[in-house]
């Protein structure tokens, strides 16, 4: 009894130890969680295809490659134990897929949280799927392909192209060398890849809807597949306390209304999150699944040239966060590291982050919801030349999905689909106008939140006017930024459509020069000549971000930006997330409010 005592201890420490080396353990769907699952992070085998012949030797039906790969930390990192930066237009990834035995009867789903860029999925040699997106999520349905209780073997081969001009790759360079504002690119598996064993009729998505003004949550279900007299049941919770509990019908479409006696709203002063709780019913009322997930009551609307939040004016003091990791590069060392960085923000004085040319992973945003921390999701829209069709067809593909996948969070207020759209020619440029208008129709179809067509220029169809400018000199930018004879400030007014009222940005500013210690790179820089001494710094930070709150009609700003990110070093912290200024006078600055309410329209 005594061996079998101790044998049974060290089985569960051994197992301890096993969950503790997995790289990024942690539940990478926090706002849709099931019981049983499996994280595939760690240790896979890989080889480099740089002459794309891999389908030719039949890689596909490998049992395993040469070199080693810690996944999901992409080939070009430090963390992935390989750090190769040179270009990867092809690689082949491989390891063994246990399927637990309990899982038989259920439908085994395969998830990626991003493949950067096109992703062939092989089981055991068979083709199971391909997905087309660098910074979307997808599934693959396993179960035709594998046998619970049995080995098999998983290929994963990528092809990324990123200097096409048909892909979105973000700050992704397109030199060998880091240079400019573009840094080390990111290939192939970037985030988690996990398995999950759901009933045949489960729960496969649910778009949540805060209705703040008439106190209910509306849910919009989908499922895998449907039998006769299933149903859904659905339980809002406050801790321990049913606020509000319906049975629906399951269907596609279908549709379920839950209303609260009274309301907590979710706002960055108080983000409360209401517990969602989702079980899918069979004919004779069994429980076949069950999902976990959350929602914030929380309003978002423009009235004017003003945006509100829980039906309040609201002024949004914003950072440009890249989400760039020295040994991770697009990816989070840890979970620890997401939640870190909203909190230096916020130290920081800022209440939001615009998320600049990348798709973060929605570990971050979970944090955001629980923190109280409000973004703009952006897609990694640069490499995607809007005059070009394929192009157009491989962006709204992955847009579509990201939007669906994040829409739920509270702490997502705005889409911003594009960045600085500078492949719009002088004079008629028709396709890049009819893709960026598609986009911003496609996103209202989507969703629900207000919708910044293309952050900085040029604008063809928006809900909010954004600008960038990285003027230095205080005095200049607030003449600028004066309105003239009803004539407001604009990036190219030949180029874009007129500004109408909308609420107004400066979504990009500052990006003031200052390095700490030794410079990153031969090739550092900042906008503008930097200042001489620390005291100029806050000066110039100060002055420069008074022009913008002392305008009168100005919703919000962005400051660039929360780090220095490899040889752009204009960040508040630096890259390895130490501090370069007394943050204390950095967030004296940054937490000021306008000194007058936004006024109307000029």
């Amino acid at each position: 009894m005594k061996k079998q005592l101790l044998a049974f201890c060290f089985a569960v420490w051994t197992l301890g130890l096993v969950a503790q080396s997995i790289p990024r353990p942690e539940y990478p769907r926090p706002q849709f969680q099931r019981e049983a699952w499996v994280n595939l992070n760690g240790p896979w085998t890989f080889t480099f295809d740089f002459g794309k012949s891999g389908r030719e030797r039949n890689l596909a039906q490998s049992r395993g490659f040469d070199r080693t790969i810690n996944v999901p930390f992409c080939p070009e990192s430090k963390l992935s134990g390989v750090q190769y930066t040179d270009f990867i237009n092809s690689m082949w990834y491989h390891r063994k897929l246990q399927i637990p035995a309990d899982w038989a009867h259920k439908r085994i789903v395969l998830h990626f949280g991003a493949v950067d860029y096109f992703a062939t999925i092989y089981v055991d040699g068979k083709l199971a799927a391909r997905h087309w997106g660098g910074t979307s999520s997808f599934e693959v349905d396993l179960t035709s392909f594998v046998t619970p209780g049995k080995e098999h073997d998983l290929v994963v081969q990528v092809e990324d192209d990123q200097r096409s001009g048909q892909q979105p790759k973000g700050k992704q360079c397109n030199s060998y060398n880091s240079q400019g504002c573009d840094y080390t690119r990111t290939t192939g598996i970037w985030q988690t890849v996990w398995m999950e064993a759901i009933a045949p009729q489960g729960l496969q998505r649910a778009y949540i809807v805060p209705d703040l003004d008439q106190k209910r949550f509306v849910v919009y279900p989908e499922f895998y597949s449907l039998s006769v007299g299933e149903k859904l049941s659905i339980t809002v919770k406050d801790g321990d306390k049913t606020v509000s509990a319906v049975i629906v019908p399951a269907g596609t479409p279908s549709m379920a209304v839950l209303p609260l006696k009274t309301v907590k709203t979710w706002s960055p002063e108080l983000p409360f999150l209401y517990d969602v709780y989702f079980e899918v019913l069979n004919a004779a009322g069994q429980v076949v699944d069950k999902v976990k997930s959350y929602a914030g009551m929380r309003k978002i609307h423009i009235e004017g040239n003003q945006y509100f939040i829980n039906n309040k004016p609201y002024y949004l003091r914003f950072v440009l966060d890249q989400g760039f990791y020295p040994t991770g590069i697009w990816t989070a060392p840890s979970d620890a590291d997401l939640r870190h960085d909203i909190e230096l923000s916020m130290q920081a004085g800022f209440n939001g982050a615009r998320l600049h040319q990348k798709v973060f992973e929605e570990r971050f945003h979970y944090w955001a919801d629980k923190l109280g921390y409000l973004t703009w999701g952006e897609s990694s829209s640069w490499g995607c030349n809007t005059n070009d069709v394929v192009a157009a067809r491989n962006f709204i593909s992955e847009w579509t999905e990201i939007v669906m996948r994040d829409r739920n969070h509270p702490s997502i207020i705005a889409w911003t689909p594009f960045n600085e759209t500078w492949e719009r020619p002088n004079g008629e440029a028709p396709q890049h106008d009819r893709f960026i208008s598609d986009v911003y129709k496609l996103s209202h179809n989507l969703d629900y939140r207000p919708v910044n067509d293309a952050s900085g220029n040029y604008h063809v169809l928006t809900d909010l006017w954004t600008v960038h400018t990285y003027e230095q000199d205080p005095t200049r930018l607030a003449d600028q930024l004066t309105v003239k004879d009803g004539v407001y400030f604009q990036n190219n007014r030949n180029k874009e459509v007129t500004y109408s009222g909308q609420p107004y940005f400066v979504d990009e500013y500052g990006g003031i020069k200052w390095v700490v210690g030794k410079q990153f790179a031969g090739n550092t820089w900042g906008y503008g000549e930097g200042p001489k001494t620390e005291e100029e710094f806050y000066q110039r930070l100060e002055g420069v971000t008074n022009a913008i709150l002392n305008t009168g009609y100005i919703s919000g700003y962005c400051y660039t930006q929360l780090t220095d990110v490899e040889q752009e070093q204009n960040g508040i912290y630096n890259y390895d997330r130490t501090p370069k200024f007394d943050m204390a006078k950095i967030k004296a600055i940054m937490s000021k409010n306008p000194q007058k309410e936004i006024s109307g329209n000029k």
